[in-house]
């Protein structure tokens, strides 16, 4: 196995997950290798950090269950990311059903909560552009999220959401425009 730097590629680190013996070794430094971007993934999503944690454990669960069975038609991160994101958009809309809260609702649970967070020391600017982000229609923001924020390409997020690259374009506009909007009109 190529070793760089004493990191493992993702399909070094598939291999030794097949090997029965190197299984929990080898889901460890996958763990290791995509926890914090998965969680600010996430949390960009969900806001509130221990919905944040929980969603992450289940996302990892669920790759542990899946990953014997991966056939790496994509990378093992798009496979990852696809899994949270799926995860996050169960939760909220389990969440939403819930507490039968309208979406309007929900984002301004969402902003209160942001506005309250511990874990948030971003100044005015950044609290209005992610009061901004949460006004957004759920695809719009994971969009947003995906293609500012983690830095991916078009390609990496249509084989995320599964989707065709011109629609994330247009989802992607119409976000910036309506987070341009509303920065301007506050």
């Amino acid at each position: 196995m190529a070793l760089k730097k004493g990191k493992y590629s993702d399909s070094d680190l598939i291999r030794l997950f097949h090997d029965s013996g190197k299984r929990e070794y080898a889901f460890n430094l996958i763990i290791k290798k995509y926890q914090d971007r998965l969680y600010w993934h996430i949390r960009k999503m969900v806001i509130v950090h221990e919905d944040t944690n929980d969603i992450l454990q289940d996302t990892f669960l669920k790759a542990w269950n899946a990953l014997y069975k991966f056939r790496e038609d994509s990378s093992l991160f798009t496979w990852l990311y696809r899994i949270a994101t799926n995860e996050t958009l169960a939760f909220l809309k389990r969440k939403k059903r819930k507490y039968y809260l309208p979406i309007v609702d929900m984002q301004k649970q969402l902003a209160e909560t942001l506005e309250d967070d511990v874990y948030f020391n971003g100044n005015e600017a950044q609290m209005k552009l992610q009061k901004a982000i949460l006004e957004l229609p759920e695809r719009q923001r994971l969009v947003f999220n995906l293609k500012y924020f983690d830095e991916l390409k078009y390609e990496e997020i249509a084989e995320i959401l599964n989707t065709s690259v011109g629609s994330l374009k247009a989802s992607y506009h119409h976000a910036v425009k309506k987070i341009e909007y509303y920065i301007k009109s506050d």
